[in-house]
């Protein structure tokens, strides 16, 4: 985590706590020739455009306060979306039941990327029940192996 995430993850956490929402990631990036600041948030019912926009406005206020960016930035807030990132072991928790896609460091099985219905997370081992076919196959995937992993949306 680069220091301006931290200080903004620092800066925005009363701000979070105070309104029932949950920090999903920040992101600091350069594209092209400009630099964004992007905070996803999150709560159990789901964000608004007046969740984001209160957060914009006041977790703004906190950075000019402090500026710890010395060059112009774009702050957006906004929702994960459908396909919200599991980054920290109470993502993969809440996400029981639901269907991922998991890409691995190295190799599993001679696959290192899988979709299918997370059915058993311990905070070791992840377990995704995929479809072969007609068949269902549990694989169990170290935790320390998850390079990134995300809620999957599928279509019937």
């Amino acid at each position: 985590m680069s220091k301006v995430t931290e200080v903004v993850e620092e800066l925005a956490a009363p701000i979070f706590q105070e309104l029932g929402l949950e920090l999903v990631e920040i992101e600091y990036v350069k594209e092209g020739k400009s630099w964004f600041l992007r905070v996803y948030i999150d709560k159990e019912t789901g964000v608004d455009i007046e969740d984001c926009g209160i957060v914009s406005e006041r977790l703004s206020e906190k950075l000019d306060e402090v500026d710890p960016i010395p060059h112009n930035y774009f702050l957006e807030v906004s929702s994960p979306g459908a396909e919200r990132p599991l980054k920290k072991a109470k993502d993969f928790e809440k996400a029981i039941g639901k269907n991922v896609f998991i890409k691995t460091y190295e190799p599993i099985d001679g696959e290192n990327k899988f979709e299918g219905m997370l059915v058993g997370f311990d905070g070791q081992q992840v377990v995704v029940e995929i479809k072969i076919k007609t068949r269902k196959k549990s694989i169990e995937i170290p935790y320390e192996k998850v390079a990134s992993a995300r809620l999957a949306v599928t279509f019937s």
